[in-house]
């Protein structure tokens, strides 16, 4: 059989999670190569950390090629283009031609999409963004923080985690008593998608921070001078630190392909996440993946932007290819299933976890928040950034047995 040419673009979690997984599955002769604008990964769970000093920036960053399996090609470039007529990833460098492909290029943050935002928003969905935020929470003296978010946005906990983290730092770290902390949401409660007893939940989590909780805001505006966010249809807020969470967009390269929708994400299927192009397939936040929701009967509801999907879709795509190059029949498919820690703050963290695709509606639960929580997403961190030769060191020492233990899905 003539040697396969598998081409990832994006090296973020599913994108490292599909190739390991390949070159664990293939034999060596099928080339295996993975396509990043940038050399060096940062782990964005760990960004809300970052933003209260719990890590640096150091901590939680490697070079790519120490978290890929050796015999994987790292290409770094920009990627422009798909021909799939000539089956070939173009970059400003070269075309990287391919038999198999998988776009893992996940979501951006789209700040230009505000008016009015200028250098003075602070934001934890980026690795500088999450240091800077620190610094300035440091040096905060007092009032209101806005935190305020837009749709479609990458892990649908974030918001509520980063308000609760920040409230405890400047509670117990920075010892202030003359500050509030506001949650402006165009939702109408906490993660919309996992129904409305969860809503109740968080919301519940919220108010005992002392969190105020706004939801159905929908945020137009931003006007810097005056400090004053605008609201479609509510009353102004005046702010002293705005943290913002813009709404996400795919890659430009995908909104330009003959495989996105009308909102720039790629549709797939949802069991095998199979693009309509033959042996192209769409794993993470670039996918547009509808889920079933009898809460919102006449609103299309998609599942979450996050990585514990990411690494699950890449599992499944893994072993598809697999198969097939190996000549068996494919089986493997993605099941919904999906967990989050929410952070609280005080070293405590909730866990909600379930399925997805259930019928009528998604079955998702809350696990009481406490110490344990915390610590699986610790241990996980751990095993994320080590370099994967060390990883079977950590797996002697529990780490990654202890993530089963939390639910985390831990092969790769």
């Amino acid at each position: 059989m003539k040697p396969k040419k598998i081409v990832i673009i994006g090296a973020g979690i599913g994108g490292l999670v599909v190739a390991n997984r390949l070159r664990k599955l293939l034999p060596g002769e099928h080339k295996i190569s993975i396509i990043d604008r940038t050399s060096i990964h940062s782990f964005p769970p760990s960004f809300l950390w970052v933003m209260v000093g719990m890590r640096t920036l150091e901590q939680i960053t490697r070079p790519i090629t120490d978290l890929l399996k050796p015999n994987i090609e790292f290409v770094q470039a920009s990627v422009q283009s798909i021909d799939f007529l000539k089956r070939a990833v173009e970059t400003e460098r070269a075309a990287i031609p391919f038999d198999y492909l998988i776009i893992a290029s996940g979501a951006e943050p789209a700040f230009d999409s505000i008016p009015g935002i200028d250098d003075s928003v602070e934001t934890f969905f980026t690795a500088e963004g999450s240091k800077r935020l620190f610094d300035s929470l440091r040096n905060f003296s007092g009032g209101k923080i806005a935190l305020a978010w837009l749709t479609p946005y990458k892990c649908p906990g974030a918001p509520h985690e980063g308000a609760m983290l920040i409230t405890d730092f400047l509670r117990r770290k920075r010892r202030l008593e003359n500050f509030e902390v506001h949650l402006f949401t165009p939702e109408s409660q906490p993660l919309p998608v996992a129904g409305p007893k969860m809503g109740t939940m968080v919301s519940e989590v919220l108010e005992s921070r002392g969190i105020v909780y706004h939801p159905l805001h929908k945020l137009i505006s931003v006007d810097p001078a005056s400090k004053t966010l605008k609201f479609e249809g509510n009353t102004d807020f005046c702010y002293d630190m705005l943290v913002l969470i813009p709404p996400h967009r795919s890659a430009r390269f995908v909104q330009e392909s003959e495989l996105a929708n009308t909102g720039g994400w790629i549709p797939v299927d949802r069991n095998t996440l199979a693009t309509p192009k033959e042996n192209v397939y769409a794993i993470g936040d670039v996918t547009a993946i509808p889920m079933p929701g009898r809460w919102k009967p006449d609103v299309a509801l998609l599942l979450p932007k996050a990585g514990v999907f990411a690494h699950s879709q890449a599992l499944t795509v893994a072993e598809r290819i697999a198969d097939a190059i190996n000549g068996r029949k494919a089986d493997a498919q993605f099941c919904g299933d999906g967990f989050c820690m929410l952070e609280a703050g005080e070293d405590v963290a909730g866990f909600a976890y379930g399925n997805f695709f259930a019928e009528p509606s998604p079955d998702i639960r809350l696990k009481r928040i406490g110490h344990s929580w915390h610590l699986g997403k610790v241990l996980f961190e751990k095993w994320w950034l080590a370099q994967y030769r060390a990883r079977r060191s950590l797996l002697r020492a529990g780490i990654v047995a202890g993530g089963k233990m939390m639910g985390i899905p831990v092969k790769l």
